[in-house]
């Protein structure tokens, strides 16, 4: 029978973890509703510039010279945005994004490099990819757009020196909270999405649809940087929030479990105590 004093140790030690657990779920759900409110706000942002992207595209005349971020070329070089966490305790969110990605890079025939945004996802890169083109850390809870840019402008300007020939964006996008999704989709060169028909307005633009396509392009992918980084930083708290109050439930669990063990403990010492009294007696 294991002792009494070393249950009542145990119970003291859970409850004490299950205190945190439960602190921590209550700041990442009040740090969850912020950045999904952020997510949730960027979305037609980003879908609107796709949009436009596309109709700029379809309006450059035949002949002209594409920019370099719509140049598709042969493949010698790839470079991945690999985008994870600074921190874990958010369940399998990081090792699913890591896995996503190695399984890419296993399967490529050309050399991949990655630019790795989020401690953990750095702590991976630098372990399984040969090189590194970038390092990216402590952006925080609420990135603002500038605070991103340098990892869009590395691989922009790589890209367009032709140092790379393929780039893929590496990130886990926010469904619900108890559902992120890991993402790997191709992010340079940009594919402008194709129009139907009916949807070739005649907008009129100023100086001319090439100029301001060659202005808009770069903004686009330093939004699609941007908007991957809330949408994983809305799954990082999502993924902690659901991870913790499983781990409180448990932790609640195992101290019913010892606190039935105790009073089984107690219950036992009472009954050889009383047992005890009962065969020293001396009959009269």
């Amino acid at each position: 029978m294991i002792p009494i004093r070393v249950i009542r140790r145990r119970i003291r030690s859970i409850q004490s973890t299950a205190k945190v657990t439960r602190a921590m779920e209550m700041i990442a759900a009040s740090k969850m509703r912020q950045a999904q409110l952020r997510v949730v706000a960027g979305r037609p942002y980003a879908e609107k510039m796709q949009e436009v992207v596309a109709h700029l595209a379809a309006q450059t005349q035949a002949g002209e010279e594409p920019h370099p971020l719509l140049q598709r070329r042969e493949v010698k070089r790839i470079a991945v945005v690999h985008i994870a966490a600074d921190r874990g305790l958010c369940g399998g969110m990081n090792a699913n994004i890591n896995r996503m990605t190695a399984n890419f890079i296993s399967g490529q025939s050309v050399p991949v490099t990655a630019v790795a945004v989020g401690r953990r996802g750095v702590s991976f890169m630098s372990r399984y990819c040969e090189e590194m083109l970038a390092e990216f850390t402590n952006l925080g809870d609420r990135p603002s757009l500038l605070d991103t840019l340098p990892i869009s402008r590395v691989v922009i300007d790589d890209y367009m020196n032709g140092t790379i020939d393929q780039v893929y964006l590496a990130y886990t996008r926010f469904i619900t909270t108890v559902n992120q999704q890991p993402v790997l989709r191709e992010l340079l060169p940009i594919e402008p999405a194709q129009l139907e028909r009916t949807e070739h307005l005649e907008y009129i633009y100023e100086p001319s649809a090439t100029v301001v396509l060659q202005q808009l392009l770069p903004r686009y992918v330093e939004m699609q940087v941007y908007h991957a980084i809330l949408e994983s930083i809305a799954s990082e708290q999502s993924a902690r929030m659901v991870a913790m109050r499983n781990a409180t439930d448990n932790a609640n669990d195992m101290i019913e479990e010892l606190t039935l063990m105790l009073n089984k403990a107690r219950q036992e010492l009472i009954t050889k105590e009383l047992l005890d009294i009962a065969g020293g007696v001396t009959p009269v």
